[in-house]
């Protein structure tokens, strides 16, 4: 394990800028609003804030004020923070991030929690500053599997695990892998799709069911590209920083707090554009197309699964498309908190919400 510190070089920013300078803005239908995709007026306002006023050596002095370092695991180096609480005998916590959002979607939660938990916080394979996957086959039992062995690394023989979406999606997993391990699964933004015959669900359910509905009718696009074509799409997103901004940032609008009319409105551009530069900087947006690609063609993905035994917390937002009901049969659901705010990006959107449920879910 070799401790790692982030150094953009200067030349990458300065070519990052010309390049957002020079950008060739596509035309768009009028009154098509946010309907069809991001707007190019507010883009271009994200663009011109991005050259002009965004502070990259701010963000990186953030992005390294926790321990970090870099390990090589099943033939793919893996990037992950450690930060040890004060108390020798506290809970080692995996935190596990979802995409976009692997840059910045703990960011504000470490600290408090590094106050109660043994904090362990990788990036998955092929995401950011774990460089661009080096082989296919990045399942997310493989991935699953690397966690178990980092935390084995470690000297962690028993910890809790926290998710939000593909990062829920892993702790399940890690559930059925090495159950014996894991104190506690505790997870948001779980998507729990039916699989047979629906149980009876009252009324906050069918609703939550119906935006699972519309997400697979209406948002499901940019999985199908990166599931089918990623070499495709990666060319465009790893040569334009607008165009990786755009496809980054209409998943920010649609997946956060259905009340935010703009994606800073749920949390600061500043924020957006940490996840959005990191992504630039390590070239990783074609390899996280590509992971799309080896999540799918994994037999399992979409089959039935073995049932999670470890006790599971979930932390449901207001905007949330978990169904209890569908919860229940597939994960032992020993603690079900509702809030009235909120999105799938929780521990950005509303930080002190799913810092105190782990605190009390893992106390």
């Amino acid at each position: 394990m070799t401790p790692f510190r982030i150094d953009i070089p200067q030349e990458d920013l300065d070519d990052l800028r010309e390049r957002l300078l020079r950008t060739r803005w596509s035309p768009e239908l009028p009154g098509a609003g946010w309907a069809r995709g991001v707007p190019v007026d507010y883009l271009k306002g994200l663009a011109d804030y991005w050259a002009n006023d965004f502070d990259w050596r701010k963000a990186e002095a953030e992005l390294n004020q926790w321990p970090q370092y870099r390990t090589e695991i099943s033939g793919q180096t893996v990037h992950f923070r450690h930060i040890r609480a004060e108390r020798e005998d506290a809970l080692p916590l995996l935190l596990l991030h979802d995409n976009p959002g692997g840059v910045i979607g703990l960011l504000d939660v470490l600290t408090p929690l590094s106050r109660d938990f043994h904090i362990v916080a990788p990036t998955m394979p092929g995401f950011g500053f774990s460089t661009p996957v080096a082989s296919t086959g990045w399942t997310v039992p493989r991935t699953a599997g690397v966690f178990a062995e980092l935390m084995a690394s470690l000297g962690y023989k028993r910890y809790g695990a926290h998710g939000g979406g593909g990062g829920a999606n892993l702790s399940m997993e890690l559930g059925r892998q090495v159950p014996e391990r894991l104190a506690g699964i505790h997870v948001n933004a779980y998507v729990t799709i039916p699989a047979g015959e629906l149980p009876e669900l009252n009324e906050d359910e069918q609703r939550r069911l119906g935006l699972i509905q519309h997400f697979m009718q209406d948002g499901m696009g940019f999985n199908i590209i990166m599931t089918t074509r990623p070499q495709t799409i990666s060319h465009g997103l790893h040569d334009s920083p607008v165009g990786q901004a755009a496809w980054i940032v209409e998943k920010f609008k649609e997946w956060t707090d259905g009340s935010a009319e703009l994606p800073e409105d749920a949390f600061s551009r500043d924020r957006i554009l940490t996840e959005v530069s990191t992504q630039w900087f390590t070239g990783t947006q074609g390899s996280i197309s590509q992971s799309y690609r080896d999540v799918s063609e994994d037999p399992n993905a979409w089959g039935p699964k073995a049932p999670v035994t470890v006790p599971t917390a979930f932390a449901v937002a207001a905007s949330d498309v978990t169904v209890r009901s569908l919860a229940e049969q597939e994960t032992n659901v020993t603690r079900w908190t509702e809030f009235d705010r909120g999105g799938a990006y929780l521990a950005l959107e509303q930080p002190d919400l799913l810092i105190s449920d782990l605190r009390a879910f893992f106390g």
